[in-house]
């Protein structure tokens, strides 16, 4: 365990982050142990510790602080992220023992596909990390607990594993009906004393209990909160997974028989009726027939009255695998008896609309900033497409863009001819001819480097490995299954034999400041040994990948005598 000083915690940037995570990592696999051996007063004690250790709220403040996307909008108290001064006296408050009283949340809007606002509810600085203290002490029981087919804000699991296991379930032909399922206002209608007493006696109990009934501000007025979990806040998201967990379990308690025939005779075998994917409050339900989907939506609604919840009868349907269905993006359909999945058509005219929107918000921006701008925007759009059947889709994005972007060319310079245009826009990079590309400072005086706009089609397309089973970060009987996913994962993002791949082999795929995998999702940033204004070159042997809090930790920390 890490031990507080006397005087607490004195400077951020003396912390050795590889103990801090392993102890929280230790404390967590614990706990899992635990609760898979039914060890509930094990649990608790390990929980109560998980609570008072200092690593845990170190680690809870880094994410709030640090690491969270989230990190940037403020609560009622208008705190974002701190300076180091400030996280280190964040530190010793929480360690410090008081009376603890959880403040109400401030209420934001974002707006939805459908036009619509959904509500957000961000809650102050020191609730935020006093959640995230109690998620790491509360989430690895429940990952012990959860069922396999449930991947919305877990850990080790996400959307390609949802998607992929829609694959498994659908490209066989079996399951050809679909009840696409969408649950109305579900983390505004979960009920408090449902969710209260599933979570029954874990230590934290009465602090989340604070957290759901805090209230919110809104225009400066206070509004109570009867049921639901604000969204925006770090444990929400599990307090959602743990009210809808159960439902796959209700499901597989509805059999089939199928009748093979061997040469010692027949033989029947019992299979589960349904098929189930959940992430988070999205959830699809297949089945062999109709009839089976509407024998089951009635009993499926029961079970979310008792959560306080209830279908949305405009957009929940029922429909068959020819006529597809969208869920988290993806089209999922059947195609000449073979199940495809593509981007959805929705989402690619969103993409469009941003990147054509943009350039008619600037029509005089330089091409390097059009590069810069655009590029973030469609690697990322590329990377989360790239698991499924995109080559016809990302070649079609292609062509549009090129289609805007030479409108966008041809508004600058009215009075030129075409070639003028294709010369000063459009580049021969190697065997490619047009090539949206510009002259860029680089980091050294006087040099230059040549930036392109990335193009979708050139994009690996590599077909996702689900999470096996009911898998979990937290059993520690799985490290090594883990270490070889997050490898694989730095494999496809980086080209092989290219210099960020080689620089990631040379340190083993770990960051050698915290110790933990590269790939564990945290922001990446690229450190010279020797920094560029001392003539440090990029070589591979000049660079280092570092998370993006430890490239800072590294370079404000101080010399040690």
């Amino acid at each position: 365990m890490i031990t507080e000083p006397k005087n607490g915690l004195v400077d951020w940037h003396s912390i050795k982050w590889d103990k801090v995570n392993k102890t929280v990592r230790n404390l967590r696999q614990r706990i899992y142990r635990a609760t898979q051996s039914g060890e509930w007063k094990q649990v608790r004690n390990l929980q109560k510790l998980m609570l008072r250790s200092l690593s845990n709220t170190l680690l809870s403040v880094k994410r709030v602080t640090q690491e969270n996307q989230g990190k940037d909008t403020s609560g009622i108290d208008r705190m974002k992220s701190l300076t180091p001064e400030q996280r280190v006296k964040m530190v010793n408050d929480v360690m410090e023992y008081q009376p603890y009283k959880a403040k109400p949340v401030r209420r934001v809007y974002i707006p939805k596909a459908n036009g619509k606002k959904r509500p957000l509810g961000i809650p102050i600085l020191k609730d935020r990390v006093m959640q995230a203290v109690v998620k790491n002490a509360l989430e690895p029981e429940w990952e012990a607990r959860f069922e396999a087919n449930s991947y919305g804000f877990r850990p080790g699991r996400g959307c390609h594993d949802a998607i992929e296991q829609c694959h498994n379930r659908l490209r066989k032909g079996a399951d050809i009906w679909i009840l696409d399922a969408d649950i109305k206002g579900a983390f505004d209608n979960i009920s408090h004393d449902f969710l209260l007493g599933k979570i029954q006696n874990t230590p934290g109990k009465e602090l989340i209990k604070q957290w759901l009934k805090a209230g919110y501000m809104e225009n400066n007025v206070f509004q109570e909160t009867q049921s639901g979990t604000p969204q925006g806040g770090v444990i929400s998201p599990l307090l959602a997974n743990i009210a809808f967990d159960g439902m796959e379990n209700l499901l597989s308690e509805f059999k089939k028989e199928k009748v093979s025939k061997k040469s010692q005779g027949t033989r029947k075998r019992k299979f589960n009726k349904y098929g189930f994917i959940r992430y988070a409050d999205d959830f699809i339900i297949t089945a062999e027939t109709k009839e089976d989907i509407e024998l089951i939506t009635p009993i499926i609604e029961q079970w979310l009255t008792q959560r306080g919840l209830a279908l949305s009868k405009e957009k929940t349907q029922i429909t068959n695998i020819e006529q597809g269905f969208d869920f988290l993006g993806f089209t999922v359909r059947q195609f000449k008896e073979k199940c495809l999945i593509k981007p959805s058509k929705a989402k690619i005219k969103t993409l469009l609309g941003k990147v054509r929107q943009w350039l008619n918000d600037h029509k005089m921006a330089k091409p390097e900033v059009v590069i810069n701008q655009l590029n973030p925007l469609l690697r990322g759009w590329g990377n989360y497409y790239s698991k499924v059947v995109s080559k016809d889709v990302f070649s079609y994005i292609d062509h549009e863009i090129f289609k805007a972007l030479w409108r966008w060319a041809k508004r600058r310079h009215p009075n030129k001819g075409k070639q003028w245009i294709k010369a000063k826009y459009f580049k021969v990079i190697g065997s490619r001819d047009w090539n949206f590309a510009d002259w860029a400072k680089g980091r050294r005086e006087g040099e230059k480097k040549l930036i392109t706009l990335i193009k979708l089609s050139e994009i690996q397309i590599l077909r996702h490995v689900k999470v096996k089973d009911t898998a979990s970060p937290d059993d520690p009987s799985l490290k090594a299954y883990w270490e070889k996913r997050k490898t694989t994962e730095g494999k496809n993002f980086w080209s092989k034999g290219s210099t960020y791949y080689k620089v990631a082999e040379n340190q083993n795929w770990k960051c050698p400041v915290c110790k933990e995998h590269i790939m564990n999702g945290e922001e990446l940033h690229i450190h010279h040994v020797i920094a560029v204004k001392d003539g440090g070159e990029d070589r591979i042997d000049n660079l280092v990948h570092l998370h993006k809090s430890c490239h800072i930790s590294l370079h404000n920390r101080k010399v040690e005598h």
